[in-house]
């Protein structure tokens, strides 16, 4: 870059002669200069315009102007002795932000997986299973003392994982054995329904998992019904049978049965399908068979009825011979026209048979529905009848030890309604002095 230079005037030097007299002139860039031109006296508050240019020419010069060889040569050698420091340090620095993410990884990974293990060991414990619990204590427990013990062996954590894959595969194994219980219990305002819901959600808790409890309500979603649900912490579908056209209360609970059968086809649930009235009482064993239901399954109930002041109590189901139903249990007043004697509580089949029809091989298309043109008496006799052919496709259950495991008893009341939010209000004004 080319040098900027000021051209100024010749400058007599200090001694010379001018017209044969020595003069005594200073350099005007002289701070000792005794030059006596005028200069205008600065203006107090404003720099001088002229002192100015020279301080931004200076600092021109500065930026452009070559440097000696010398202050180069220094800035290079402290460049060189700085970058060797750097490098060093950044390389640490990596080294160590490799190892802490690699230990954060391994614990996370750990800490996850122990997780994992209690939550499926609170599973394992609600199933009722103690081979199954104890085993995942076990896993659980030398895991984690291993694991503690050797934290920085690379080979201990190793194990560990393998250890816990192991039970993980195992216990996955176990849990698919258990089939999806689809639960339909069609429901409806009366007195007594606050006390059959609590009562069936309480059994229902007692299941293993995996169940979904299918709620089904006339005409509306009450907001009783809705908060019940979600205070059980099961998991449910609240659905509503909205056919205004089912006024009698036995074609009413045909609708709403139909409309959780087109629920379970339309989203193709897979499990089995067990119609569970509130009214009834189960026995928690029950449902532990029916997750042993390949294609249809039936079994013995009790019905309670009273005419006048007498209990009637009539046994109503398969006769079984092991697993394979040989004949059917009445009380010598059937309709000689019902194929099947079952009722509703008294049987279960597989999901698939309502949107699978080819699985199954049916011999029609038609949708499994309960009919309400059919007689009252034969309704669920012409439903299993679209579900299976003979007793040949049926289950017996249990095989080994035939019990009664579902009690259908009939209430009555006098009343049809039901008290406003569940709550009685009548009769709290009366105090009886102690």
């Amino acid at each position: 870059m080319a040098s900027i230079r000021r051209t100024l005037s010749p400058v007599p030097r200090a001694g010379a002669l001018m017209n044969g007299e020595a003069v005594s002139v200073s350099s005007p860039l002289s701070r000792t200069s005794n030059c006596a031109q005028p200069h205008p006296p600065p203006v107090v508050g404003f720099p001088d315009s002229h002192s100015l240019f020279h301080k931004l020419e200076g600092l021109f010069l500065g930026l452009f102007s070559r440097r000696s060889g010398r202050p180069l040569e220094r800035s290079k050698h402290k460049s060189r002795v700085w970058r060797k420091p750097l490098s060093n340090f950044l390389a640490c620095f990596m080294v160590g932000v490799f190892i802490g993410i690699a230990s954060f990884i391994s614990t996370k990974s750990s800490s996850v997986n122990l997780s994992k293990y209690q939550a499926l060991e609170e599973m394992s414990h609600m199933a009722g299973d103690t081979r199954l619990l104890s085993n995942v204590k076990e896993n659980v427990m030398l895991a984690s003392d291993e694991y503690l013990g050797s934290a920085d062996n690379a080979t201990a954590v190793e194990k560990d994982v393998k250890m816990l894959n192991r039970a993980d595969e195992a216990l996955n194994s176990t849990l698919k054995l258990r089939k999806f219980l689809i639960v339909v219990t069609p429901t409806y305002a009366r007195p007594f329904q606050a006390y059959f819901l609590n009562r069936l959600a309480h059994v229902l808790k007692m299941v293993p998992s995996p169940l979904l409890w299918i709620v089904v309500e006339q005409t509306a979603q009450s907001p009783e019904t809705a908060d019940l649900l979600r205070k059980t912490g099961l998991m449910y579908r609240h659905i509503v049978c909205d056919d205004n056209n089912l006024t009698d209360a036995n074609t009413r609970v045909i609708g709403q049965r139909n409309v959780a059968l087109s629920h379970i086809e339309k989203h193709r649930l897979d499990g089995i399908v067990y119609f569970a009235d509130d009214d009834n009482i189960y026995s928690s064993n029950l449902f532990d068979l029916v997750r042993q239901i390949r294609r249809f399954g039936t079994w013995t109930i009790a019905k309670v009825t009273q005419g006048g002041s007498e209990l009637h109590c009539v046994i109503e189901g398969p006769v079984c011979n092991g697993s394979e139903v040989i004949g059917w249990h009445t009380d010598g007043r059937a309709n000689k026209y019902r194929r099947f004697h079952a009722d509703m509580p008294g049987f279960a089949f597989n999901s698939t048979i309502l949107w699978d029809p080819d699985r199954w091989h049916r011999r029609t298309l038609e949708p499994i529905r309960l009919r309400d043109t059919a007689k009252e008496e034969l309704q669920v006799s012409s439903f299993i009848e679209q579900v299976v052919e003979d007793e040949t496709q049926m289950e017996c259950l249990p095989a080994d030890n035939p019990s009664i495991m579902v009690w259908q008893i009939q209430l009555g009341s006098a009343n049809s309604y039901y008290p406003h939010h569940w709550l009685v209000k009548s009769n709290l004004d009366a105090v009886v002095p102690l």
